[in-house]
């Protein structure tokens, strides 16, 4: 979805490298998610979107702690 700097972790050491790991994965299970509600059957459609937006809220999650490691690093 957003694109990252790769090369972000230069002097960010194994913590930060972590946390974009960790946003990466739960960027990719977004997306993954919302092609399984775009594709759900009517039946199943509200379960796949509950899926999608608690997908949502893990990258939000994995956002925030990379936000808060890339805060600790730039003070």
């Amino acid at each position: 979805m957003f694109g990252m700097a790769y090369g972000t972790t230069l002097f960010a050491g194994p913590a930060q490298a972590q946390a974009q790991q960790t946003w990466r994965d739960a960027e990719s299970l977004v997306a993954t998610r919302w092609q399984v509600f775009l594709e759900a059957e009517p039946e199943t459609r509200a379960w796949a979107f509950a899926c999608y937006v608690a997908a949502l809220d893990a990258e939000e999650a994995a956002a925030a702690d990379m936000a808060t490691l890339s805060s600790r690093i730039a003070a």
